[in-house]
């Protein structure tokens, strides 16, 4: 890696926690000074804009993110057992980027603002579906399902259920509906996608 490559992904480390919080609106280039200890050219050497930095601290803590809710779900046997599994790494282990959901924030932050945002945020969630569905196929062809199970159904309640309750959770500061959530995501699962 280059000199300008480590500058770079080390811009890209301390400005991804600030657009985490703040989003891109929020996000000043004076925090992002401060952050990164460089100057606006110091940036803007590096990035050709603010909305390309943020693009890729978006990338930088999904992907951190990701990494984080894929914990152990190799490790498991079938497809029901690593689905659970990521339930329970997403309640159990937030973004090791400081903010949370990055798909949730920023999902929010760029909806109709933000197309290069919002790009990044829709290929970032079509990667988690696309993952979910992969999973309940390979338990359909292990015959773990019962018959009829759609895998893009079962990647949408659980997908929408967690981010749903992250949002409850983070506005009622307690994890009282991820854990309900969990719980109920869990049952789902055991009563109407495993094979019994």
């Amino acid at each position: 890696m280059t000199k300008g490559e480590q500058t770079r992904r080390k811009i890209v480390e301390a400005a991804a926690p600030i657009f985490n919080k703040r989003g891109y609106e929020g996000s000043s280039l004076s925090e992002l000074m401060e952050a990164t200890g460089l100057k606006k050219g110091g940036i803007y050497r590096h990035f050709s804009c603010k909305e390309e930095l943020a693009a890729e601290a978006f990338d930088y803590t999904w992907e951190a993110a990701w990494n984080t809710r894929l914990l152990h779900v190799d490790e498991k046997a079938n497809g029901i057992e690593k689905l659970k599994q990521l339930i329970a790494n997403f309640v159990e282990h937030r973004s090791p980027v400081a903010g949370g959901c990055p798909i949730l924030n920023t999902a929010i932050d760029a909806d109709d603002g933000n197309p290069v945002l919002r790009a990044h945020v829709a290929k970032a969630l079509r990667s988690w579906l696309n993952r979910l569905q992969a999973i309940v196929n390979q338990a359909q062809a292990r015959g773990e399902t019962q018959p009829g199970v759609d895998p893009r159904v079962v990647a949408t309640l659980v997908v929408a259920s967690l981010e749903g309750a992250l949002m409850m959770s983070r506005i009622q500061r307690n994890d009282e509906a991820l854990r309900r959530v969990q719980a109920h995501l869990n049952r789902y699962l055991d009563e109407e996608v495993v094979r019994s």
